[in-house]
C-alpha cells in the first residue's frame, strides 16, 4: 500500500434495512437474501419500536422479539441520544429500518449514518428494498437525469403557495422534475392548490400506494388533471412536477 492510500478496517456493519410501504406480498419488493438479513440483526434503531416489531414478525414468524433490542430514532430523537448510539454500531453489528420503505432518504436514520461516516470501524451496507420517491420518479415518465427531492411543502397557505410557484419556476429554468410529499390527509388540498397555482402545460405526476395491489401512478398535464382529480385523501401519495 502506498504512503498516499489509506487502510479502511471495518469490524462492524450498520445495514440499512427496507421495509414495506403497506400490505404487500414481501417476497415481491425486498429479496430473499435481504429478508435473511434482516432475521439475523439483533440490534434495531428504528422509527416506531411497534410497527418495527410488527414488521419483523412479518419477515419471520420464528424471530424471538424479546432477543431484539430497539433503539427509536425517529425526527424528536435528540442529538445526544443519537451521539450515545455511535458506540453501539462500533461494537455491533446493527440496522437502521424506517417507518416506510427504505431508511435514510426523507427519513431521520441519516443522522446516525453521518456519524457512522466519522469511525473507519463502522461500514454502511445499503440493502436493496423500495423507495417510493425513486419508484414514483421511475413510473412518471418525467425528467430522470435531472430532478430533486424538497420532501415536505410549508402548511401555511401563503408560504404554500410561493413553494408551488416556485417549484413551477425551478422546473421550467432548468428542465428539472420536482419531486415532494405531504401529510396524507392533506393531499386533496394540495392537489387543488397545485391544479390552481401551476402552468397548464406542466406535468404532473401522482404516485400512490405504491407497491400495493392499489398503487395508482399517473402523470398527466394540469390542463388535464382539473377536470379528472383522483381522490388520494389520508393515502400515502409522491408528487412529481415538470415544467417544460
Amino acid at each position: 500500500m502506498s504512503e498516499n492510500q489509506t487502510e479502511f478496517i471495518m469490524t462492524n456493519k450498520l445495514y440499512m434495512l427496507p421495509c414495506s410501504m403497506g400490505d404487500s406480498d414481501l417476497n415481491t419488493i425486498i429479496p430473499t437474501n435481504i429478508q435473511e438479513k434482516i432475521s439475523e440483526i439483533k440490534i434495531y434503531f428504528v422509527e416506531n419500536i411497534r410497527t418495527a416489531r410488527r414488521f419483523l414478525k412479518q419477515v419471520d414468524k420464528s424471530i424471538v422479539i424479546d432477543d431484539i433490542d430497539f433503539y427509536e430514532l425517529d425526527k424528536n430523537t435528540d442529538q445526544r441520544i443519537i451521539e450515545s448510539y455511535v458506540k453501539i454500531i462500533r461494537n455491533n453489528d446493527t440496522a437502521i429500518m424506517s417507518e416506510a420503505g427504505c431508511p435514510g432518504i426523507a427519513d431521520p436514520g441519516s443522522k446516525l449514518v453521518n456519524l457512522a461516516h466519522q469511525y473507519d470501524d463502522v461500514q454502511v451496507v445499503p440493502c436493496v428494498g423500495p423507495s417510493s420517491i425513486l419508484l414514483s420518479l421511475i413510473a412518471s415518465g418525467l425528467n430522470g437525469q435531472n430532478f430533486v427531492f424538497h420532501g415536505y411543502l410549508p402548511v401555511k397557505n401563503n408560504e404554500r403557495i410561493k413553494a408551488i410557484k416556485d417549484l413551477n419556476t425551478n422546473s421550467r429554468r432548468l428542465s428539472q422534475t420536482q419531486i415532494f410529499i405531504e401529510t396524507p390527509y392533506r393531499n386533496s388540498k394540495l392537489i387543488d392548490d397545485l391544479i390552481k397555482y401551476s402552468d397548464d402545460n406542466a406535468k404532473l405526476c401522482l404516485a400512490a400506494n405504491i407497491t400495493t395491489d392499489d398503487e395508482f401512478i399517473k402523470t398527466r398535464s394540469i390542463k388535464k388533471w382539473k377536470n379528472n382529480k383522483p381522490e388520494l385523501n389520508k393515502i400515502p401519495c409522491v408528487f412529481l412536477l415538470l415544467n417544460k
